[in-house]
């Protein structure tokens, strides 16, 4: 039995159990007196809810449960005479016919016995399943689909013929019949066929790609004169833009330029002064470009900029820009395309003059296509433009305005002497006092450079340094000696920079490095003694690292060791004892390492510092791995600590409530020896240990007890 059959007679069963229960306690209401018809009074039917409430999910879960035993599937018969398959196939038929007696909608059913019909090579019976389908839904696109494969897979092609004709008639809107009508044709060589059909499928008007394959197929047989009446056709059921170039470049392309030529002028009429679009016109004006007609080139673009507003034509505008910049001079386009575009710039401008960005525009566009005047007078007016706030990121837009401007005089210009005004110019507004732009005094420099002005570029970093001393300016500076070679500059310059901010580690270590360049060990030595002294250094760490490496180059282990000693006093850093052990490690002194491990692990467990410490004692374990012996490594092991977990109260403010948190701590052996409480805990949790195992014990004695008395 089916399994919904059994969940429907469960559900119905239930049902009417609640029915029966509630009819059987409702209370019966006697008789009473008889009313005015000499009737008696009916019983009152009792609507409470039943006592025992059964939900739906619990039917079905019963229903599921009183469900059979899903029937294993029948074994595989294998037929060996005419009569058992017979007796097969007309299962399978009854099997097929019951589903779709079941619902004849479902075309899936039809669709696989036609299937196995045809499997079994009956495809009359299977054209008959597919003909009761089609009676069934005869716009059933797949059916058709199905039906007609079948028919062109066994070379039927009369059949295949018909079926697509009658497809095609009941549906002629379901492009996939046509297109594999038509393939169908192509492909038995019945081009004369194929064509018949695309006229027939042309006459409904299909869409875009129908056109395109008809075309395409008319070109594959080098038939041109019948895909330009295609073409004809297919501008006028679809009149667009893109259509009508096509079929201009389907002429151009079979060398009918006076057709192409035509196409165009045609599609201008059709489209005329209300419907016009840029496309059409730049394609219209490239193909003049291609042929060589740059004067009818020039024509159409004129003719769509006139009748076209800015808006409608941005494509337009660059396009015919571009043609200029190929056939024609710049004065030719600037009435057209720059006197917009600096007229929209010009507005902004005027309603804001601190619109730097407007400016940038504006002044891009003259570069590209104004005069030489033009731009510098534009600059002129940009410049005067003076940002009214006292702050550096405020002026940062103006001030690349100048920057433009110096570059433009020096690369567009090529005016030297114009450029240095305008480098002077820029330094001579910016408030030195408040900020300063280092990037203005070191590109001034750099142009002087470039003009071999070599004393000029000296003075203008002087003067910086003088005026505002950055360390942008001193490094530029310092760059500039070192390309010279004038080492001695380079010096003076450094003392300079130090003197302006002593506590630029970063500089005290480029000046030891330039001495050690040049070989003069001392000086560096005595730049990085005089560093380390220095009471407020930006980062020390790096300058004594810096210190040892160098040191360490030379090979003055004493040295390295005083400086260790020396760092030692300021810090007690774990790493800073780390690094001190390998470096001795490194120079084969492993007993000195081990003492300074040693020496580290005291200071450390006196500062309490556990992490620290940890840390150091995983790094002298590591040491003795490579560098110890068993017992060394035993007693390394023996000083790790134990982790454990902890809880602690969290701090809150004042009327809040704290909670707890757990951490992990570390416990070192030598600590946990010491350490009176922890004894305690110890003691403590033995004696806990020792009362669980008597309380055990003693339950068994009295369980003993217990069997003797029953005994």
């Amino acid at each position: 039995m089916h399994p919904l059959r059994i969940k429907l007679r469960a559900t119905f069963y239930y049902l009417k159990v609640n029915i029966i229960q509630g009819m059987s306690e409702a209370p019966h209401v006697k008789s009473g007196p008889t009313g005015a018809g000499g009737k008696h009074v009916g019983k009152v039917k009792n609507k409470l809810p039943a006592p025992i409430q059964i939900t739906a999910e619990q039917l079905l879960r019963e229903a599921k449960e009183r469900q059979l035993e899903i029937v294993p599937p029948p074994p595989r018969q294998k037929i060996t005479d005419p009569t058992e398959l017979a007796e097969y196939r007309m299962r399978k038929r009854k099997q097929f016919e019951d589903n779709i007696r079941k619902n004849r909608a479902v075309m899936v059913n039809w669709i696989k016995y036609a299937r196995w019909e045809e499997e079994t090579q009956e495809y009359q019976r299977a054209r008959s399943v597919y003909e009761r389908a089609l009676d069934v839904d005869h716009r059933c696109v797949p059916i058709w689909l199905k039906y007609t494969e079948m028919e062109m897979r066994h070379k039927q092609v009369n059949h295949s013929r018909n079926l697509w004709d009658r497809a095609v008639t009941l549906m002629p809107r379901v492009s996939q019949f046509w297109y594999k009508y038509t393939y169908m044709e192509e492909m038995l060589e019945n081009v004369a066929g194929a064509r018949q059909v695309f006229e027939r499928w042309m006459e409904w008007e299909p869409e875009e790609q129908a056109w395109s394959s008809y075309i395409n197929m008319e070109l594959r047989y080098k038939e041109i004169d019948r895909a330009r009446s295609i073409y004809e056709k297919f501008v006028l059921v679809h009149p667009t833009v893109k259509n009508w170039i096509r079929f201009a470049k389907f002429e151009e392309k079979h060398g009918n330029i006076a057709g192409a030529r035509g196409v165009y002028e045609r599609a201008v009429d059709f489209f005329g002064e209300e419907y016009m679009e840029e496309g059409l016109f730049i394609g219209f004006a490239k193909f003049e470009e291609g042929q060589k007609e740059s004067e009818r080139a020039r024509a159409i673009y004129k003719y769509a900029l006139e009748k076209l507003t800015k808006e409608q034509c941005p494509d337009l505008f660059k396009s015919y820009s571009i043609f200029e910049k190929k056939f024609g001079d710049r004065r030719g386009i600037e009435d057209v395309i720059i006197n917009k575009r600096r007229f929209k710039y010009e507005t902004e401008i005027k309603h804001n003059p601190l619109n730097y960005d407007a400016w940038f525009d504006l002044l891009r566009l003259l570069e590209a296509d104004g005069s030489l005047d033009d731009v510098r007078d534009t600059y002129e007016r940009a410049i005067a433009n003076i940002p009214l706030v006292a702050s550096k990121k405020g002026w940062r837009r103006y001030i690349y305005l100048w920057i433009n401007y110096a570059l433009f005089e020096e690369l567009e210009a090529e005016d030297v002497d114009k450029t240095r005004e305008v480098y002077k110019g820029c330094l001579d507004v910016i408030p030195h006092k408040k900020f300063t732009f280092g990037k203005i005094w070191l590109m001034f420099a750099q142009f002087e450079i470039r003009q071999k002005n070599l004393d000029a570029a000296r003075k203008i970093l002087g003067t910086s340094i003088g005026k505002c001393p950055k360390p942008k300016l001193f490094k530029g500076y310092i760059d500039l000696e070192l390309q010279m070679r004038e080492f001695d500059r380079c010096r003076k310059i450094y003392e300079k920079f130090l003197e302006h901010d002593m506590s630029n580690c970063n500089t005290w270590m480029k000046f030891a490095e330039l001495e050690t360049i040049l070989g003069d060990t001392d000086r560096a030595r005595a730049i990085f003694n005089l560093a380390i002294q220095q009471p407020l250094l930006d980062m020390p760490e790096i300058l004594w690292k810096a210190y040892i490496d160098f040191e360490v180059e030379e090979e003055e282990h004493e040295r390295v060791r005083a400086l260790y000693k020396a760092l030692l006093q300021r810090t007690k850093h774990v790493k800073v004892w780390i690094s001190f052990a390998n470096y001795e490690a490194s120079i084969d002194h492993t007993r000195k390492a081990r003492e300074i491990f040693e020496e580290a692990d005291r200071s450390l467990q006196l500062d309490t510092q556990k992490e620290e410490r940890v840390l150091c004692l995983e790094a002298w374990k590591e040491f003795e791995t490579k560098h110890g012996t068993e017992e060394t490594q035993d007693a390394i092991k023996k000083k790790l600590p134990r982790r454990v977990k902890k809880r602690r109260k969290i701090d809150v403010e004042e009327g809040g409530e704290g909670g707890w948190e757990e951490y992990w701590d570390y416990i070192f052996p030598d600590t946990e020896a010491n350490s009176s409480n922890l004894k305690f805990l110890q003691m403590a949790k033995a004696w806990k240990k020792q009362q669980i195992t008597e309380d055990s014990d003693s339950d068994d004695d009295e369980d003993d007890d217990d069997e003797d008395t029953a005994d």
